[in-house]
């Protein structure tokens, strides 16, 4: 498992649809801080996207989407003297499911949000710049306009299960998404997505995922690498902001953390499980880690 899928994974990442949105004319909609991680692709037309916080904002063409990693409330319309109203309202009222505003219907938006279990806001969601922006034009792109073209599919046609077809086709999407943001801007991101850009430290992100539980060395990481010891290290640090082998306690405590959270697993096995020899070594990293001692941790597990 690689470190964008182990992470997604661990996350428990999941997709839900809102209403589309039809506006023509002059039109504003004002949105709340979005509740995850908010989406929004322009199926026609064309339009504004304000987010707090932002000193300029993004203008939306036919065939662009959007993610706003970051909980701030945010503003689409047709031009910057429109008057906002707000979205909860607008949408409540939503027919077919489609939310309408202005006059007619010659700008078309789809949309959603992610939503993601414990430990989403640290492992992923801070280290993503507050707007990601794919216009149509991108030339890697084509995935992520396939995945909007079939979600609209669903949406119209309204078959068996279409919303749950819809809502994975949504997951998808944030894949080819994050895929394509982090292969154009690789400094846009910090932490472990960082390293996915270096051809070095994405190999030794790949082989800490694919085996967690093996007492890995920096010398054994290396060799995979095909690099020196002091060339891993150097790279790793620079890239991921921590060494390969303190990445690797991390890691191993969100595997532990996933289990004491859903599962009835002993203590002593979740510790062999991710790479340690007892429930005392596993006790140590966990508290300082996270902060608290596991037993704690699962009894009062972070919702969010």
């Amino acid at each position: 498992m690689d470190p964008l899928e182990g992470v997604l994974t661990l996350l428990e990442t999941r997709g839900h649809l809102s209403a589309g949105l039809a506006a023509g004319g002059r039109w504003a909609v004002r949105f709340g801080a979005p509740d995850g991680v908010k989406f929004s692709a322009v199926r026609r037309g064309s339009c504004l996207l304000e987010v707090d916080g932002l000193d300029a904002p993004v203008a939306l063409a036919e065939g662009d989407c959007h993610l706003l990693a970051h909980r701030l409330p945010f503003t689409l319309r047709s031009d910057p003297e429109a008057v906002p109203v707000p979205a909860a309202p607008l949408f409540a009222r939503a027919e077919d499911g489609v939310a309408r505003v202005g006059t007619g219907d010659a700008t078309l938006l789809v949309g959603g949000r992610f939503s993601f279990g414990a430990r989403a806001q640290e492992l992923l969601l801070d280290r993503l710049p507050p707007v990601i922006h794919v216009p149509a034009d991108t030339a890697h792109a084509e995935t992520v306009r396939w995945a909007l073209a079939a979600i609209d599919r669903e949406l119209t046609d309204r078959r068996m299960a279409f919303g749950l077809v819809a809502e994975q086709l949504a997951v998808v999407m944030l894949v080819h998404v994050l895929r394509l943001h982090l292969a154009r801007e690789p400094h846009a991101v910090t932490g472990w997505p960082a390293g996915l850009a270096d051809p070095v430290t994405a190999t030794a992100l790949a082989a800490l995922h694919r085996d967690p539980a093996r007492a890995w060395t920096v010398a054994e990481l290396a060799h995979a690498c095909a690099v020196s010891r002091s060339t891993l290290a150097a790279r790793f640090k620079a890239t991921v902001g921590q060494g390969p082998l303190e990445y690797l306690t991390r890691w191993r405590i969100e595997l532990a953390a996933r289990r004491l959270r859903g599962s009835g697993d002993t203590l002593a096995s979740i510790a062999h499980a991710v790479g340690y020899g007892s429930e005392g070594a596993l006790s140590v990293a966990f508290e300082r880690v996270l902060g608290v001692p596991p037993g704690d941790y699962r009894r009062h597990p972070p919702l969010t």
